[in-house]
């Protein structure tokens, strides 16, 4: 059996906003930190902390973002697994896909590490495309 961190950590975000909970924790590890840091710099969720007391593996409790007007409108409308570990999608720079026509990113894993489909684009280096977000 293959199991998919990745995937795991897109469906317990998305769980917990569909549930309207204010917070999420996630198993940590190196990449789900980056991830996690890049949509908070998105502006996606409110903020993150690592926990690495609390378990031999740690936890990310991420506080997630909801809209102003409508509280129980999440900030993260989709959040969908693009490469699977049964299916690597890697792209070129040139190639990345422009989701939501430019409103939502792809976060991608680089040579130069995880990185969202814009600055992917302007550092003209290609790689794994992780998920869509938008």
């Amino acid at each position: 059996m293959v199991t998919d961190p990745i995937a795991n950590y897109t469906t317990s975000i998305r769980n917990a906003l569909q549930r309207g909970k204010n917070f999420v924790h996630v198993p940590h590890s190196k990449i789900k930190e980056e991830i996690t840091k890049i949509l908070k710099e998105q502006g996606y969720i409110h903020n993150y902390e690592v926990q690495e007391a609390s378990s031999p593996q740690g936890k990310i409790k991420i506080a997630l973002k909801y809209s102003i007007e409508d509280k129980k409108r999440p900030a993260i409308h989709r959040i969908q697994r693009v490469s699977t570990p049964g299916l690597r999608k890697y792209q070129k720079a040139s190639e990345l896909p422009h989701v939501l026509n430019g409103l939502g990113i792809a976060i991608v894993t680089t040579s130069q590490g995880v990185m969202t489909d814009k600055e992917a684009r302007k550092k003209k280096i290609g790689g794994e495309i992780l998920c869509n977000i938008y």
